[in-house]
């Protein structure tokens, strides 16, 4: 979701891309909520991270406590930020109450991501 909005506001001066420890398909939920705000998000792909990814990047943004914990060591001369969100495919509930959390993180993202185009 973080990558879809980035796309779509930051504009050209971002290079954008997802990583992760893990990889993961698309969550359909996510898929869902994200096109519920006009962002198609379905053909997005993530990569595993490792020390190399980090050889051209200015900014990291980790979104969760395992990616903060267990994130390769990021270079200090990197700018780091950790949105410590909660994971929303680890939701439990009925149907509504997950796509609740999922678009709660949705919009919780969308206006950290704006923040980093003022």
């Amino acid at each position: 979701m973080a990558e879809g909005y980035a796309r779509q506001l930051l504009g050209d001066d971002f290079i954008v891309a997802s990583a992760g420890i893990e990889t993961h398909g698309l969550n359909p939920i996510a898929v869902k909520v994200m096109n519920e705000d006009g962002v198609d998000i379905s053909q997005q792909t993530s990569t595993l991270i490792d020390a190399d990814y980090f050889v051209h990047s200015n900014l990291i943004i980790t979104l969760c406590g395992d990616a903060r914990d267990k994130c390769p060591v990021i270079p200090a001369t990197i700018k780091h930020l950790h949105w410590d969100l909660a994971d929303p495919a680890q939701a439990q509930g009925t149907e509504q109450e997950v796509l609740a959390k999922f678009r709660e993180i949705r919009d919780d993202i969308k206006q950290r991501v704006l923040a980093l185009s003022i």
